[in-house]
Parts: structure tokens; sequence; C-alpha cells
């Protein structure tokens, strides 16, 4: 059996149009596969059908390598779920001091902060209530903080 072009042109339309249904952002790329064999069997119309198959594999794959490496957005990620990278560097003020060092506090930011607007703190110095600090560091649930 000889898979025409407009098979592959049809399979990639289909595989395109299922991308708007099932939003992977992959699919897309297997569609677009099939568009490049299906206008390469238009040109060449005894392409073989092992070869079809391999170049739809071998553009499908370069199409999502080409994408997710080098042309997919970075910028404006969101920390959402890595704790560390969203909380540290944040300022706040104490609002439960500390009776020692290393003693737990409690401090307040003036924003929610990984969904949380107080949080336990603790500080290798003793913090008094209005005291403002920032994050240094994320021990579980408990903040590590210097006073600035």
């Amino acid at each position: 059996m000889q898979i025409e072009w407009w098979h592959w042109i049809i399979a990639g339309f289909c595989l395109i149009g299922l991308e708007l249904i099932v939003p992977s952002f992959t699919i897309i790329w297997f569609g677009l596969g099939a568009l490049v064999v299906g206008l390469l069997n238009l040109v060449w119309p005894g392409f073989p059908v092992a070869g079809q198959v391999a170049l739809w594999s071998l553009a499908s794959v370069c199409f999502t390598v080409v994408w997710f490496r080098y042309f997919k957005p970075k910028k404006n990620r969101t920390h959402a779920g890595m704790s560390k990278e969203g909380i540290v560097g944040e300022t706040g003020i104490i609002i439960r001091g500390t009776q020692d060092s290393y003693g737990r506090g409690i401090v307040r930011f003036r924003i929610s902060v990984l969904g949380a607007d107080e949080w336990s703190c603790f500080a290798e110095e003793i913090l008094n209530v209005g005291d403002s600090v920032r994050v240094v560091d994320i021990e579980g649930q408990i903040l590590k903080v210097v006073k600035i």
C-alpha cells in the first residue's frame, strides 16, 4: 500500500488540531513532521513508505528538540513549588521575637510568600519585635533570617 501525499497532509492537520484539544505543546510537532513528509511526497511521489515513516519520526523529534531546547520561552518562570528560590531574599518584620539565639520567632511579610503572610523563623542572634529581617535560607518550614 502506498501512502499518498494527502494522507500525510490530513494526518498533519489532524495532529495539529488535536493539539487544540490536548494542549501539551508536543503533538503539534508530530503534525508538522507529517506536513513535511506530505510536501516531500508531493514533490517525490515514489518516496518509499519506510522512508516516509522514518522521515516523519526524525522530523517530529527534531522539531520537538529544537523547540524545547532553543525556542521555548525561559523568561518569567515562577518559583512555584520551589520554596527556597521563591522565598530567599524576601524581607519582613518580626512580630514575635526570640528569647535567645536560635530561638523560634515569627516573621510577617508585606505580601504573601508561598501562600502565607506569617512564617516561623530563627536567627543566630536574638530577634526583637519590630526588627526587619531578610530570609537567607529555609529548613523545612522554618526560615533562617538575618537582621537588616
